[in-house]
């Protein structure tokens, strides 16, 4: 293989797959990148078996063929090299030449029959999605994923397309969050599937810009096509939780905050909260809102929120962090909670297509 390309292009295209390489008990071969010919073009990709990267980069193919290369190394090498342009010649023993007029690098790889291949979607759901959309989704929902290990189903994004509109669900069993946005009547998929909370926080990183995104979905995987892109991921296996049941059909009281004004008055009391004692108390008086925290290892706080209430006092205890996510991921100035009494869960709705369930803690 015998290829020259802009140095720039290179560095881009590997920076994109790096995330994916493996590092912790790793086959040898998955530590490197695999570079590819393709016509005009060149593919990088990576994978750790779980997830994998293919990124097309333009170049000057003299002679075709494949390699793989140490990825580590390579990034190294192109980002402090000397020059504008990068050619690399390839024996057929997969020792890789770098060189420029002042430069000459000499790496060993491993042959690309080794290294593992990232599937082809020709059949399965296939939608199209905004960047803005798939991003703003994510943002709205990715925080309330559990961390976990034990609660394998929570530990991703379950997403369903159903009616034109495709749905993010994230919960760790104590808050859920979701978010919908209208994608069109194309690639119903009801079942819906759950991917892997490090497969969204790639596909989140690659986001920025205009454009779309096609999302196509087999039995197993999910794939991920955008700018020159490839992202596939293994889909987590098993049944997420029924979200309708967890989602309160009607509550007594209904309010609106103004999202900055509640999630600063939520920042300030969490300065008083401890590990022990993590918890704010929302009091719901006539005309206004009061927020407390009691930590005898640390000191008490007392805020007030005015409010257009005028219903009967109810006293809630929630943890700080669980409103903070939310109100921070959200864009809209005004939110409305809805609450019954200090057992059941609070809800913050945003917009027509947000909802956001918490349940409460124990009052002490």
């Amino acid at each position: 293989m015998k290829i020259s390309c802009s140095r720039d292009a290179l560095l881009s295209g590997i920076q994109s797959t790096q995330s994916i390489v493996s590092t912790k008990g790793a086959l040898p071969i998955l530590l490197n990148v695999l570079i590819e010919t393709e016509g005009d073009a060149v593919f990088l990709s990576t994978t750790d078996l779980e997830m994998g990267i293919k990124c097309k980069v333009e170049a000057k193919v003299k002679k075709s063929g494949g390699t793989t290369l140490p990825a580590k190394k390579l990034l190294s090498i192109v980002r402090d090299f000397p020059g504008d342009v990068i050619e690399i010649n390839v024996t057929e023993n997969n020792i890789a030449t770098i060189a420029s007029k002042m430069d000459n690098f000499k790496i060993m790889g491993l042959s690309k029959d080794d290294f593992p291949k990232i599937p082809a979607f020709k059949e399965g759901v296939s939608i199209e999605v905004k960047k803005s959309v798939l991003k703003e989704l994510i943002r709205k929902t990715s925080y309330a994923v559990s961390q976990e290990e034990t609660r394998y189903t929570l530990s991703g994004i379950y997403i369903k397309v159903k009616d034109g509109y495709i749905t993010f669900v994230a919960t760790d069993g104590r808050r859920l969050a979701l978010a919908s946005a209208e994608v069109g009547e194309d690639g119903e998929d009801e079942n819906g599937v759950i991917v892997p909370s490090k497969a969204i926080s790639e596909l989140s990183r690659m986001l920025d810009g205009d454009g779309k995104v096609t999302i196509k979905v087999s039995e197993s995987q999910i794939a991920f096509e955008l700018d020159n892109i490839l992202l596939v991921s293994k889909l987590i296996e098993g049944k997420f939780p029924d979200y309708n049941q967890v989602i309160p059909k009607k509550s007594k009281e209904s309010v609106v905050f103004l999202r900055e004004e509640l999630l600063s008055a939520i920042k300030r009391a969490s300065i008083l909260t401890s590990d022990k004692s993590r918890s704010v108390k929302l009091i719901f008086l006539q005309g206004k809102m009061l927020i407390e925290v009691n930590s005898p290892d640390i000191g008490e706080y007392r805020g007030e929120v005015p409010l257009n209430y005028k219903g009967d006092e109810v006293k809630m205890a929630f943890n700080p962090d669980f409103l903070v996510n939310v109100l921070r991921n959200l864009n809209e100035e005004e939110i409305n909670f809805e609450f019954s009494d200090s057992l059941n869960p609070g809800v913050i709705k945003s917009g027509k297509s947000f909802i956001y369930v918490i349940m409460p803690m124990r009052i002490s």
